[in-house]
């Protein structure tokens, strides 16, 4: 059949991964957007394999109880790809990320566990959160979102995730001639900043904005170079001022920083005079409090594979002489560090996850205590499962709303030795 012309009528089932349900017709698996388990659809193929279907709902023939009109009029099919979860509650939100996290601990990990998602504070109607847009620009300098799965693109006249500050920049109802995108930031120290990431061989010309904000031009790689005001960014955590080089990593929830810093310390326990490891340590969250933790008698080794969130870190941590940062790959750097054992270890891993050389390589370390901070439930699960052929069992975790609207959750996993 045209993939792209058949429409099917369907009961979705339960969720999947990624912001899909699941649904099945005349033996087929079909990943259904836009539809919540149990009710019943009229679904528009958009996509189809040799084993499964991709679809939209395009009618509600039977809605959920937890369905509601979404909030923003570019969320839907064929619109922007940026939200997945905006026609549910934010309970309802909730209790689907759950139920991935639990299932992709059961299916990959072999952990027959409950989880509950925590709301992050900051955002009680789970809008006007994000402190990080990235806009694509069309080649006629038109900026959006990009729609799902897709190149196309969406324009928009705003973005109800969005923070307040970045929505007061007014970066959607310009046209940025010469730009493949845009980044706009809106720090808790009440910076403001636009990257541009330039086209090849073109000169980007920078239109009049709303609110004044620092100019950045994006060189590729985790570079960028200031064109209009300072390079870094201001980001508050309780006392502690963190600074944030252009597009650097950080969290772009408000409340995000301060939680995930609390859980962390909250399950590595450290104590003074006790020797840590922060690998994937970005601009030092996780070092500070670790290093304030184990005190002048104790050490924190950070490590950071991108050049300017190291130089930030060791900024951020100048008063802090027990921590200590040093660039590279964990795949490669705990061996030229001559890192042989650690009381705690904390990793923050791209959505990647850590691999099967990185966990074999923390494995033997025999630290008591493992924090594991993720991004991606399945690939969480799935070096959980290595790490318990290393001897490090999952003793407890907490997941977190840090992406309302969205099918992203980040979660912290304690895992013990023995």
């Amino acid at each position: 059949m045209e993939a792209e012309q058949a429409s099917l009528e369907l009961t979705v089932g339960p969720v999947a991964h990624g912001g899909w349900c699941v649904a099945r017709h005349e033996g087929r698996v079909v990943f259904v957007r836009h539809a919540l388990p149990g009710e019943r659809v009229v679904a528009a193929v958009t996509e189809e394999t040799a084993r499964f279907l991709r679809a939209d709902a395009v009618e509600i023939l039977e809605p959920s109880p937890d369905r509601v009109v979404p909030p923003c009029p570019y969320a839907g099919p064929g619109r922007c790809g940026g939200c997945d979860w905006q026609h549910a509650t934010l309970e309802a939100q909730r209790a689907l990320k759950a139920d991935v996290v639990a299932e992709q601990l059961r299916r990959l990990a072999g952990i027959d566990r409950k989880v509950v998602v925590e709301e992050v504070p900051g955002a009680p109607d789970g809008l006007g959160w994000r402190t990080r847009v990235q806009l694509a620009v069309r080649g006629d300098g038109v900026p959006g979102f990009r729609k799902h799965r897709s190149h196309d693109i969406q324009p928009v006249d705003a973005c109800l995730i969005a923070h307040p500050e970045v929505e007061a920049v007014g970066a959607e109802l310009r046209e940025w001639p010469g730009a493949a995108g845009v980044e706009v930031i809106a720090s808790t120290g009440g910076d403001r900043a636009v990257v541009v990431k330039p086209r090849p061989r073109r000169t980007v010309t920078v239109p009049d904005l709303d609110a004044p904000a620092s100019i950045l031009l994006d060189q590729g790689k985790g570079r960028t170079v200031p064109r209009r005001g300072p390079g870094v960014l201001r980001e508050r955590v309780g006392d502690r001022e963190f600074r944030v080089s252009g597009s650097g990593f950080w969290q772009v929830h408000p409340g995000a920083a301060e939680t995930l810093l609390d859980a962390v310390l909250t399950f590595a326990a450290p104590e003074p005079g006790e020797w840590a490891l922060d690998l994937y340590c970005g601009v030092g969250l996780f070092a500070a409090g670790l290093a304030e933790a184990v005190g002048p008698e104790g050490a924190v080794f950070g490590l950071e594979s991108e050049e300017a969130a190291v130089r930030d870190a060791r900024a951020n941590l100048r008063d802090l002489p027990q921590a200590r940062i040093e660039r590279g790959r964990v795949e490669e750097a705990l061996d030229r560090f001559q890192i042989e054992r650690a009381d705690v270890i904390v990793v923050d891993p791209p959505r990647a996850g850590l691999g099967r050389e990185v966990v074999d390589r923390i494995a033997s370390l025999e630290a008591p205590r493992v924090v594991y901070v993720s991004c991606d439930p399945a690939t969480l699960a799935r070096d959980l499962a290595w790490l318990a052929e290393r001897g490090y069992g999952l003793a407890d975790l907490r997941a977190f709303d840090a992406f309302p609207q969205t099918h992203h959750v980040e979660c912290v996993a304690l895992l013990v030795r023995g």
